[in-house]
């Protein structure tokens, strides 16, 4: 395999700013070629596997990352400096959103059968119609840097792709190099051993690596969670192929709180101490992190700010995941603070001068006189409270927001007419609405939404949650089949899934 001059992947370690070993070297365009054509290979192996197949090779997975979860968490830990107690916390949410998708495909309502039985109609006779999702085919899946576990080599979009009956090829993110072929290792060991085809799962190293995938026929789908530069670079790729295919990314968010009158009079302390903890969590670098809050002027708005300012001195100063972002996290935040009408009111701990580390930062400014600077993302530990005075300052403001993942109103007890309007100004650029919370936590379930409009997101999908599977299946309906031929969820006997038949709902006996 011919090999690119300084291909070597270097694992670094972000609090020491020093290169530990080379995982591997960058992959090679043939050798790209070679993996994305055992995926398309594997395509018909894996759906023919069936729902019960791959349910039990998504809990295979599953059962051999918790297997090997002290190395996966020591080698992520010294790659990333997230801490052992973050990513065991990660670890079991990636061993568990593998195990939701195999419930998924147990239950199998995902696959939104129907069947319209042949007759007359109004508009005249209809033939015999039955529909269902299928797999849309490989999967290329770009990690992301600051979930090296729950969004990356076995994170989200791998663990749907799967259950749909997709292959994956997954470009290991540059943060977590050692990291993602750990994991990789992990799950191609244990999916060959449940039974999987070869090509079911694949990895590639390096920044061409990733152009070239993405570029490459066998693949029929991108799922991408990072920024909106890096997403706007793979739809150009996408948008140069003779046969473009769907990209699905999460690419940026502010996830704007508001602080109503009423919430910060009976709690403003605790407001604002969990403001802080909420937008410096894992060093700032989640991507609901509250980026701007509004908060009421006056003495309940300053009970806040000062709650704020005071937990923000007392934040030592978190290390980030790569000079990159912390070369990015100095140069926005200082841009920020030199914005127009916006002040620094409180600073965190200084840092050691090893490694990436990075300063928290509380930075003010006015609703009334809102600069742009403000409403873009600054991924690290930062956010801006901007003072409202009066529901016309608040909404005008509120009107300037970009659309984001999420959008949070903390109300006073009992609270419900600002809240309301606040929701129905917000919902149209949210993809989640948080009450008397913060979004940085996600949970997996059947009823979440990650997502949201421009520049969140580029579709309206879901990244987190059962019905991310949605993204990697395409409907196909068969018009007059022999039942030999249907699919065993089309047949006129199965009953094991939810069916709509003849427009009638019918529920699995």
């Amino acid at each position: 395999m011919s090999t690119r001059p300084d291909s070597g992947v270097v694992s670094t370690d972000p609090r020491t700013g020093e290169a530990v070993e080379v995982v591997a070297q960058e992959t090679t365009t043939e050798e790209v070629d070679r993996l994305c054509a055992a995926a398309l290979a594997a395509a018909p192996a894996l759906d023919a596997l069936g729902r019960a197949g791959r349910a039990a090779l998504l809990r295979a997975l599953a059962d051999a990352l918790e297997a090997r979860r002290d190395d996966v968490v020591a080698v992520a830990d010294r790659e990333t400096a997230l801490g052992p107690t973050r990513l065991n916390g990660e670890l079991t949410r990636t061993c568990y959103q593998l195990r939701l998708f195999a419930e998924v495909l147990d239950e199998g309502s995902y696959l939104e059968a129907a069947i319209d039985s042949a007759g007359d109609t109004p508009m005249g006779p209809r033939p015999d119609l039955r529909r269902m999702l299928v797999p849309i085919g490989p999967v290329a899946v770009f990690g992301a840097s600051n979930f090296p576990l729950a969004f990356s080599v076995p994170g989200g979009d791998t663990a749907s792709a799967l259950a749909a009956g997709c292959p994956v090829v997954v470009k290991a993110h540059g943060s977590h190099p050692a990291t993602s072929q750990l994991v990789f290792d992990v799950l191609d060991a244990a999916a060959r051993e449940a039974g999987a085809p070869d090509g079911t799962l694949g990895i590639v190293h390096g920044l061409q690596a990733g152009a070239d995938l993405v570029a490459h026929p066998a693949i029929r789908a991108v799922g991408f969670t990072g920024s909106v530069n890096g997403g706007r670079a793979l739809l150009e790729i996408i948008e140069r192929r003779p046969d473009p295919v769907p990209f699905f990314g999460e690419l940026s968010s502010l996830n704007p709180v508001v602080v109503t009158p009423s919430a910060a009079a009976e709690r403003g302390t605790t407001i604002g101490a969990e403001l802080v903890g909420s937008f410096t969590l894992g060093g700032g670098q989640f991507c609901t992190k509250p980026g701007l809050a509004f908060v009421p002027a006056g003495p309940e708005g300053d009970a806040v700010v000062d709650a704020m300012a005071e937990a923000v001195r007392g934040t030592a100063a978190p290390v980030l995941l790569n000079e990159g972002i912390a070369a990015s996290y100095g140069r926005i935040s200082d841009g920020l603070a030199a914005a127009p009408g916006v002040e620094e009111i409180a600073r965190g701990g200084d840092p050691s001068g090893r490694g990436f580390e990075a300063v928290p930062r509380l930075l003010t400014t006015s609703a009334a006189d809102l600069p742009h600077e403000v409403t873009e993302e600054c991924f690290g530990p930062v956010s801006v409270v901007a003072r409202y005075d009066g529901e016309k300052e608040l909404f005008a403001a509120l009107d300037a927001m970009p659309s984001s993942l999420t959008a949070t109103v903390l109300r006073g007890d009992g609270e419900t007419e600002l809240p309301l309007a606040v929701s129905q100004e917000l919902r149209t650029r949210a993809g989640r609405l948080v009450y008397d919370a913060y979004p940085t936590g996600v949970a997996v379930s059947w009823a979440q939404h990650h997502g949201g409009p421009w520049p969140s997101t580029n579709s309206q999908h879901t990244s987190v949650g059962t019905t991310a599977i949605r993204r990697f299946l395409r409907p196909v309906t068969w018009q007059g089949a022999p039942q030999e031929v249907l699919p065993e969820e089309l047949t006129d006997d199965f009953r094991d899934i939810p069916r709509r038949v003849d427009g009638v709902l019918q529920l699995p006996r």
